[in-house]
Order: structure tokens, then C-alpha cells, then sequence
């Protein structure tokens, strides 16, 4: 039998592990950044990507023999990868909790979308902003509000010790300074709300 009339596995269409997913009952927390972000790529795939790509498959299966055509079975498979993002996009983006850090009440607080400089044991600073688990990106200083790290800073003040137990040990983090700035948008993303 041919490969272009055997049923994909439902494997394919299972969202992969590598998704941030959410802890039972909690909220999907995102920063005004974060949630044009994920609208924007959710728009990008929906309006640009997926009709480009129906093409490209209604065009490849035109063709002939489905069974080598490589356009395809790429474009099959890019469809799959697109649909499967497009629902998890779906998901995310369905009952979010969008929090601009400017409007925050008790500032002097670490809370969602705060801006936190932290002097480690060693002498060293690092500034970390808590958001929404899509947009973390430790790299960048963004950690998600769920890390471990974001909920043992959540509610220190500037001045405070904070304990933290981390696979190399109990560390003690001293908050130096906690600010709530403008969550700016990519201006490329701005007109796109």
C-alpha cells in the first residue's frame, strides 16, 4: 500500500513536551509583551504560513505520485507542525490574564512583570524580569513566574535575604532592587494589536 493512503500516527498531532505547560489551576499570566507576541505569531501562521503551505500541497499533490513527491510530504508534515502550534496558540491565547507591570499595586513588592536586581554570594548581579511562562527567556533575563527562582522572590522587598534551593545547593540571594517599568512592545508588533 502506498505511503500517501496510510493514516499519520496520532502520535504526530500531540503537543510536544518541550511546551511550557501550565500547573493545575493556575492561571495563564502573560505581560502586554508576551501576549502581542504570541497574537503575532498566532496571526503570522493563520494568515501567512498555513495558506502558503495549503498551496504549496494542493500544488505538490497535483503533480502525480504523492508517495515520492518530497513537496508533499514536507508540506504535510509543515501543515501538522502548523496546526499543532496554531492550537496551542488557541489555548494560550484564550483565557489569558494580560498584567502591565506600570499598573501594579504595591510596588516596593516583587510581583508579575517586576524587575528584580539580585546580588548573588558570589558579588555578582543579575536583574530578572517575571513573566509569563511563553515569554520566558533566562538568557535574556526573563524568568517565568513559576520558576523556582520568580516564587522565592515573589513578595521580597528591596533589602531582603531570599532562600533558594537549587540543584547545587541552598543559596541565599540578597534583593537589591525591585522596579516595575514599561513592558515595551517590538515596535514591529505595535500595530498589530
Amino acid at each position: 500500500m502506498s505511503k500517501a493512503f496510510t493514516k499519520e500516527s496520532d502520535a504526530d498531532d500531540e503537543e510536544p513536551l518541550s511546551q511550557p505547560q501550565l500547573p493545575a489551576g493556575a492561571k495563564n499570566y502573560m505581560t502586554p509583551r508576551g501576549y502581542a507576541l504570541l497574537k503575532a505569531e498566532f496571526d503570522h501562521l493563520l494568515k501567512v504560513e498555513r495558506p502558503q503551505m495549503v498551496e504549496t500541497v494542493s500544488w505538490a499533490a497535483s503533480n502525480g505520485d504523492r508517495s515520492e513527491n518530497g513537496d508533499y510530504i514536507y508540506g504535510k508534515k509543515r501543515l501538522r507542525e502548523i496546526d499543532r502550534r496554531l492550537r496551542y496558540l488557541t489555548k494560550r491565547l484564550d483565557d489569558p490574564i494580560v498584567v502591565d507591570p506600570v499598573t501594579q499595586q504595591g510596588l516596593e513588592q516583587v510581583f508579575f512583570g517586576a524587575t528584580v536586581t539580585v546580588g548573588e554570594e558570589d558579588g555578582s548581579e543579575h536583574a530578572y524580569q517575571i513573566v509569563g511562562m511563553d515569554e520566558a527567556d533566562p538568557a535574556a533575563g526573563r524568568i517565568s513566574w513559576v520558576s523556582p527562582l520568580a516564587r522565592a522572590l515573589v513578595k521580597a522587598r528591596a533589602g531582603d535575604v531570599v532562600r533558594l534551593q537549587s540543584p547545587s545547593g541552598l543559596r541565599e540571594i540578597d534583593v537589591l532592587e525591585v522596579r516595575y517599568l514599561v513592558d515595551s512592545i517590538p515596535p514591529a508588533l505595535a500595530g498589530n494589536e
